[in-house]
């Protein structure tokens, strides 16, 4: 006998067997679009392109014309699944077995979207509420994020909408429904150091100069020291080297350039462009050192190339948000979740911009694995918290 499954696991089972890996929409979308569309909202079906990406699809939809607005941000884009072979049932299957429910997206964030969808129809079914919710997704959250939430933000601002307060869907907990709320999240820049050396035989290395020393030197100056000591909302910036690279292949050739890519997240000590600042600052240490040591005329070269765009640090401490939604979970989950800036982006970078904005959503010990997952129980917890959410953050604004 099959279980019997809540609307908001019905829900998520149609979104998985929708395969929409970044940037496909795969049915997602117009899923989506029917349920709202049943249940009041307006809703629009936005395409951006730029250049050297691919097109995306978006969905932005809203029900009610008045104050409070509150925005529901997600994505129904995923990651690939990997091999096929290593997944217990289709990563597009929706399958329940053990008392959850297996297939890419379940956590991310296709899970988070399904729960709050369920708390909204629950909560529409009570009647008039007096003011008006919008749900703003993307199908560019797991790729390059040009063309999603940022460009689908802008869009809908130009169209004259604004809203008071915003739950990005993202699995915001680490072991259980109720642990943490996500208020902020640090700055994250990347970036790509080049040395430049000149190419010649390893035999005769005094004709050449080999630019992995040079790159030695300035790797050692950038993770000397720690850039902070963290701060009182924040933990300390951390910086990663994520690659090493001379592009060569034979044994006996001194290469003609190193390169090393890296990415730091910051905290509010720092600004997009003061962390810039630092860091050369440290590569030109660095070079300069490095001349010493090697007995060069000159200090050594180096090109810094930023990649992408810079993620600013955010903090949201809109008490009604954060009171309301701390309360709401408390109430459901009888724990009082923490407040956490850790962890990596969000589509929450954007959204900042324009209104107050924490993420909660589901545990998120399986997402971008295989055998993705989330019990059945977590999404009866969640959508419960995002009802109760609405009910209480409703009607407070209305006494």
């Amino acid at each position: 006998m099959s279980q019997s499954l809540s609307r908001s696991a019905e829900i998520l089972r149609e979104l998985i067997r929708c395969p929409s890996v970044t940037p496909v929409e795969g049915g997602a979308l117009a899923y989506l679009e029917s349920e709202l569309v049943k249940l009041g909202f307006s809703v629009d079906r936005v395409t951006f392109s730029d250049e050297n990406t691919p097109d995306v699809e978006n969905l932005y939809a809203r029900i009610g014309e008045n104050s409070p607005h509150i925005m529901f941000a997600g994505h129904t884009d995923v990651v690939p699944v990997g091999e096929e072979t290593d997944w217990s049932s289709g990563p597009f299957a929706g399958e329940v077995r053990d008392g959850a429910m297996f297939g890419r997206g379940a956590v991310d964030m296709k899970g988070g979207i399904a729960c709050f969808l369920g708390a909204v129809e629950k909560f529409l079914s009570n009647g008039n509420f007096g003011g008006s919710i919008s749900f703003l997704i993307t199908g560019d959250e797991e790729g390059p994020s040009i063309n999603g939430t940022d460009k689908l933000l802008k869009w809908a601002a130009e169209k004259g909408e604004t809203w008071d307060a915003c739950i990005v869907g993202e699995p915001s907990n680490p072991e259980a429904i109720g642990d943490v709320i996500k208020n902020g999240r640090r700055g994250s820049l990347s970036g790509k150091l080049t040395i430049q050396g000149v190419q010649g035989h390893a035999a005769y290395p005094h004709l050449a100069d080999n630019p992995v020393r040079g790159l030695t030197d300035l790797l050692n100056v950038l993770l000397g020291t720690p850039f902070d000591q963290g701060t009182e909302f924040f933990q300390p910036t951390n910086l990663e080297v994520t690659s090493v690279d001379v592009g060569n292949k034979a044994t006996n050739v001194i290469p003609a350039t190193a390169t090393a890519s890296f990415n730091i997240r910051f905290n509010d000590t720092w600004t997009g462009d003061t962390v810039k600042q630092e860091i050369i600052r440290r590569f030109e240490k660095g070079a300069s050192a490095g001349k010493i040591r090697q007995g060069k005329d000159t200090a050594i070269k180096f090109d810094v190339e930023w990649v992408g765009r810079v993620s600013h640090v955010f903090l949201t401490n809109d008490e009604k948000l954060v009171g309301t939604l701390s309360g709401s979970v408390g109430a459901v989950t009888g724990k009082t979740p923490e407040l956490s800036t850790g962890g990596g982006t969000s589509d929450a970078r954007f959204i900042k911009d324009y209104c107050p904005v924490v993420e909660f959503g589901l545990v998120g010990q399986t997402m971008h694995m295989v055998d993705e997952c989330t019990p059945l129980a977590d999404l009866d917890v969640l959508t419960s918290v995002y009802l109760k959410f609405l009910e209480d953050y409703f009607g407070s604004a209305t006494t």
